[in-house]
């Protein structure tokens, strides 16, 4: 989706009272500012200001022990930040830095138009070293997604995809709550702009291959 298309829906998300996305709150400003900061620092009057928007990636790249967060959606954005942005057009850049990709996917679904891969599709595709992914059973495709997907120390995507083209929930370890883009993924209860799984990941689809080869060793 274009650039436009993405700020005519978060637009309208605004407008529509969706406040918050992920662990961010969004307050509006005068003049068409906005003034971003991380949902539990509510209240403080001691974070550090920030106004440029490229300075959303530099925010999300550690977490508060400064380890490196390789899963922007893992719900562990670092606290003690305010970035301060001039208009719809630096909020959708800084948004689109936070979570990479997913405004394009929640205006895809916005618009009827995101098509959700099977896990079992994503597996079956991968090439080279990542090939042998495919070859998880059922049971451990199931323990797997339920553990490194969970909203809780997991990932604070709302899963869209199926374990298979026959309809197979990802996993039964987690609530149908993961599968609700109404849900506030955080547990916080808040009407969101939710963040759209449409495909697993790169970190699932690696997860899935260590979880394979250690059956490999363990049956050898």
């Amino acid at each position: 989706m274009s650039s436009l298309a993405q700020e005519v829906a978060l637009g309208k998300s605004l407008a529509a009272g969706l406040w918050c996305i992920g662990q961010i709150a969004i307050e509006p400003q005068e003049n068409g500012r906005f003034a971003l900061n991380h949902r539990e620092d509510a209240g403080r009057n001691d974070l550090i200001a920030h106004t440029q928007p490229e300075k959303a990636a530099e925010i999300a790249r550690f977490d508060d022990a400064g380890k490196y967060r390789p899963l922007k959606t893992a719900p562990n954005l670092r606290r003690g930040w305010r970035l301060v942005l001039e208009s719809v057009a630096e909020l959708r850049v800084a948004l689109d830095l936070f979570y990479p990709g997913r405004l394009d996917v929640f205006v895809a679904w916005e618009n009827n138009a995101l098509s959700a891969t099977p896990l079992r599709e994503t597996l079956a595709r991968q090439t080279g070293m990542y090939r042998v992914a495919a070859k998880i059973g059922e049971e451990e495709a199931n323990t797997l997604v339920g553990n490194f997907c969970a909203s809780d120390g997991g990932c604070l995507r709302t899963i869209m995809w199926r374990r298979d083209e026959n309809g197979t929930t990802p996993s039964t370890l987690l609530p149908a709550e993961k599968f609700d883009p109404r849900y506030d993924q955080t547990g916080l209860g808040e009407t969101v702009i939710p963040l759209l799984c449409q495909e697993a990941c790169n970190l699932l689809v690696a997860e899935a291959r260590k979880s394979v080869q250690g059956q490999d060793r363990r049956g050898q």
